[in-house]
């Protein structure tokens, strides 16, 4: 097989995988309508307290999850994603750090604090606490962030053939964000 043939067939395994994701997130997209606040029933690893803190926003991510390769491993990965709510709507904008950039021009940047794979095909569900929040807006009283219902997103499983080679799975993931109760 000849380096063109190789290349050619990996980009048409990323359409048909960006197709697939598509696809799946039109699903998850109208599996969040309604606009449920309830906190979602997941692992106690990434649980958060009900009693002190609410739902403020529950969006659908979709994008990639961006990895390098470094001579012997994938690092990363780096979120590229878009939030939408359950009407499609533009939410946040979701980049490294990790960080989520609203629509409103609130920012915040998490850390992660918990973390239990629910599907070997996907990566992680994680929570996250904020590191920092800026600006006014949806995001600036943040408590907690839950990313959750991932699909796909995992590091290539073959390894990379030049050092600074870009990889991006693309992946689906329910975002909520938390508040403090008594907000």
């Amino acid at each position: 097989m000849t380096h063109k043939t190789s290349v050619i067939q990996r980009i048409t395994a990323t359409k048909i995988t960006a197709g697939a994701v598509a696809v799946l997130a039109s699903i998850t997209l109208s599996a969040l309508a309604g606009n449920d606040n309830r906190a979602p029933e997941v692992p106690a690893e990434i649980a958060v307290d009900s009693s002190t803190n609410k739902v403020q926003v529950q969006a659908l991510g979709i994008g990639f999850q961006v990895y390098t390769w470094d001579g012997s491993t994938w690092t990363g990965p780096v979120p590229d994603a878009t939030l939408f709510d359950s009407e499609g709507n533009f939410v946040a904008s979701h980049f490294a750090g990790p960080s989520w950039q609203s629509s409103s021009g609130s920012k915040v940047v998490g850390a992660v604090t918990g973390k239990i794979t629910v599907d070997e095909t996907a990566i992680p569900w994680v929570r996250l606490v904020p590191l920092s929040r800026q600006g006014p807006g949806v995001f600036a009283d943040v408590t907690f962030i839950q990313r959750i219902n991932t699909v796909g997103g995992k590091a290539p499983a073959t390894n990379g053939t030049v050092v600074g080679q870009i990889a991006k799975s693309p992946y689906t993931a329910n975002y909520i964000f938390y508040r403090a109760a008594n907000d």
